[in-house]
C-alpha cells in the first residue's frame, strides 16, 4: 500500500521547488498513476494540482505544454495534431484507456522517462524541450539522456516544424505495454528516429548515425537505418526476448521513415522482414 504522511499544495511552481528542496525525503506528484502501484510510505508528496499547470498554449513558433495536463487534452488537441501530423495522438490511444488518459499528465510521462513510455517516445522524435523551475530550459534528449534533476517540471515545449512524422508501436493486444514502439520525424533536414520500450527507455538516433541522406530515403538508406537501429541495447523480459524486439525495432523504424517519407517499403526490405521473421519464429515473443 502506497502511503503519504503529508500532503503540500502550493500555488506556484516556485513554491513548489522551495518545499522540494527543503526535505530531502518529499516527492513531486503528477498523475500519480504509476506511483500508486509502489508499496511504501513517502513523508512529504508535493501535488501540483494548484499550480495552474495543465493549459496548452499556442504561438507562432511552439506550443506551451503544462506539465499537468492530461493526455488526453492532447490527444485531442487539433491544432497540435496537425502540426505534428497527428504522432502523439497515434502513441497515446492504446494507453489503457480513456479515463486513464484523462489522469496521467504529460510532465509526469516524461519525468518518469519510463522505458515503456509512448509518450516520451513520440515527442523525442520531435523538436522538443522541457522546463524546470530551478535547472530552467533542456532538449527532451538531455533529459533522456542525463537523468533526472531534483526539480520541479513545470512545461513541455514543441517546437513548431514542417514535420514529416510516424508513431509505429507493437503491443500483443490494445492498452498492453508496448514490446517495442517507434517515433520518425523529418524536420530541420534530417531525420530524427526514436527507439522505445527496449524494454529501457527511448533513445534518439539522428540521420548521420543512421545514415539517412535523403528527405526520401532510397533502399541502400534504409536498409544502414536498419541495422543501427539494431546495434542499440535491446533486453528481455515477459513481453518479448531481446532478439524478437532487435527485428522488430528495425522493422517498425523503416516502416515509420518510409510512411512519414510518404513512400511504400521497398519491396526486398518487406522480403527481408518476413524471413527473419520465420527465422525467429513465434517462440521469440515468448522468451
Amino acid at each position: 500500500m502506497l502511503k503519504f504522511t503529508k500532503i503540500e499544495r502550493p500555488s506556484t511552481p516556485r513554491e513548489a521547488y522551495e518545499l522540494l528542496r527543503s526535505s530531502k525525503t518529499a516527492r513531486v506528484i503528477g498523475g500519480g498513476l504509476w506511483m500508486r502501484l509502489q508499496h511504501r510510505a513517502i513523508p512529504c508528496v508535493i501535488d501540483l494540482s494548484a499550480c495552474g499547470l495543465d493549459q496548452i498554449e499556442e504561438s507562432d513558433d511552439a506550443f506551451v505544454i503544462g506539465a499537468m495536463t492530461p493526455l488526453s487534452a492532447l490527444e485531442s488537441h487539433a491544432d497540435f495534431a496537425r502540426a505534428t501530423n497527428g504522432v502523439f495522438t497515434a502513441a497515446v490511444r492504446d494507453i489503457v484507456g480513456p479515463q486513464f488518459r484523462n489522469l496521467a499528465t504529460v510532465g509526469g510521462s516524461l519525468y518518469g522517462r519510463f522505458g515503456f513510455s509512448d509518450v516520451l517516445c513520440a515527442l523525442l522524435a520531435l523538436e522538443c524541450e522541457v522546463k524546470f523551475t530551478g535547472a530552467g530550459r533542456m532538449s527532451l534528449a538531455d533529459l533522456c539522456e542525463e537523468g533526472y534533476p531534483r526539480d520541479v517540471l513545470e512545461r513541455v515545449v514543441v517546437h513548431r516544424r514542417p514535420y514529416q512524422a510516424s508513431y509505429k508501436c507493437l503491443r500483443r493486444q490494445a492498452t498492453d505495454f508496448p514490446v517495442v514502439n517507434v517515433a520518425a520525424a523529418y524536420w530541420g533536414d534530417e531525420w530524427h528516429v526514436a527507439v522505445g520500450a527496449r524494454p529501457c527507455r527511448a533513445r534518439l538516433l539522428t540521420g548521420s548515425q543512421l545514415g539517412l541522406e535523403s528527405k526520401r530515403p532510397s533502399r541502400e538508406e534504409l536498409a544502414r537505418a536498419l541495422e543501427a537501429v539494431r546495434t542499440l541495447p535491446f533486453g528481455s523480459n515477459y513481453l518479448a526476448s531481446a532478439a524478437y524486439r532487435r527485428h522488430v525495432a528495425g522493422v517498425l523504424a523503416v516502416r515509420a521513415v518510409c510512411e512519414a517519407a510518404g513512400m511504400e517499403v521497398p519491396a526486398p526490405l518487406e522480403g527481408r522482414f518476413e524471413d527473419e521473421a520465420k527465422a525467429l519464429g513465434a517462440e521469440g515473443a515468448e522468451e
